[in-house]
């Protein structure tokens, strides 16, 4: 590579630490933004997990995705941007503005500055809560042509926030982006090695299926990609011409259930997954027991629901291959137990 800069929002996050890997990897300068400069030593903790060294090929920028402060000085002399930074939470905000607000107002904000900048391209994460919510024929597969309706009823505040945040960005390149390109990833549930101790909705759920925290299986099926290959995923869509003005669904494969989850890391893990329960839970007992956890409140609007996705614009547009979803959820596990974040008899 020729040692382009690449920005990268939201440095300690899931994502956004593996794509800073892969980018270092490949040859890039990377910056990134953190909310506070106490969050610089937690970046390059997860860095060095992930074994990568940045040394001088990585500097921080002090930005938050509610306030302009910060931002031109992030993007000054960029070439490109990956905007990862987006808020997804354990468990229900009291206000849905307090995830749509700083989605849609946060993506803005860093396109703003990126053309401002003269930046060649954004590539923005969305996520499949803007394809696949809201009504749906039975069989359908979900692609890019696809969009969740935010105002159909029941669409939780993280699948409205991430769906309006991705509409205003294709509005304001359509309307005020003249000479910036923007290309959008749209992941779905990201599993894959953790390398820190903050971990996302989709790697609690693996995590509770291993410390035996729950006493069964909800009968709850979703999409799953691995983060190494969303990260490859993003890098892609930043290099490739065909990817300009176009979304990518970033998934693996067929949904899988938590029951199939379960069973995978009993077959494959032994003694350490020995706690991961062995029977499914009736619907109406998970949706007792969401009263007093929180944080399954999110998942029951998707009991019994199948989303398929398919991936094959990412393929053969962009060349991805992704990994398979048993790589992606033993990696999981595996990186939870090294890290000691659940152990093998389930303490965490």
């Amino acid at each position: 590579m020729s040692g382009e800069l690449v920005l990268v929002t939201g440095g300690s996050g899931f994502v956004a630490t593996h794509c800073i890997a892969q980018l270092i990897d490949a040859g890039y300068r990377v910056r990134t933004t953190v909310r506070t400069p106490a969050r610089e030593v937690d970046v390059l903790a997860l860095l060095k997990t992930a074994g990568c060294e940045p040394a001088e090929a990585l500097e921080f920028f002090t930005a938050d995705l509610t306030a302009d402060i910060g931002w031109p000085e992030a993007v000054a002399g960029v070439d490109y941007v990956l905007h990862v930074a987006s808020p997804f939470p354990t468990g229900l905000p009291k206000n849905e503005d307090e995830l749509i607000i700083p989605a849609r107002d946060g993506a803005l904000r860093v396109l703003r500055a990126a053309k401002r900048a003269g930046v060649k391209r954004v590539v923005l994460t969305s996520s499949f809560a803007a394809i696949g919510y809201g009504p749906a024929p039975e069989g359908k597969v979900f692609t890019e042509a696809d969009w969740t309706d935010p105002n159909y009823p029941g669409i939780s505040a993280y699948v409205k926030s991430k769906t309006l945040a991705e509409l205003a960005a294709w509005e304001f390149v359509k309307g005020e982006g003249e000479g910036l390109e923007l290309a959008v990833v749209n992941p779905v549930g990201v599993l894959g090695p953790v390398l820190g101790s903050d971990r996302s909705t989709s790697i609690q759920l693996v995590s509770r299926l291993l410390d035996g925290s729950v006493p069964g299986t909800p009968k709850l099926t979703f999409n799953i990609v691995d983060v190494r290959d969303v990260a490859d995923l993003h890098i892609r869509a930043m290099n490739s011409p065909e990817a300009a003005g176009e979304r990518f669904l970033g998934v693996t494969g067929d949904p899988v259930s938590m029951s199939q989850i379960s069973r995978l890391l009993r077959e494959r893990l032994g003694d350490q997954a020995k706690k991961a329960p062995t029977r499914e839970l009736p619907n109406w007992l998970v949706k007792l027991v969401s009263i007093f956890d929180t944080s399954l409140k999110q998942i029951v609007p998707e009991l019994g629901h199948v989303r398929p996705a398919s991936n094959e614009k990412a393929r053969s547009v962009l060349g991805w291959q992704p990994r398979s979803g048993d790589e992606a959820i033993l990696a999981t596990a595996q990186s939870l137990i090294a890290l000691g974040l659940v152990g093998a008899a389930g303490k965490k």
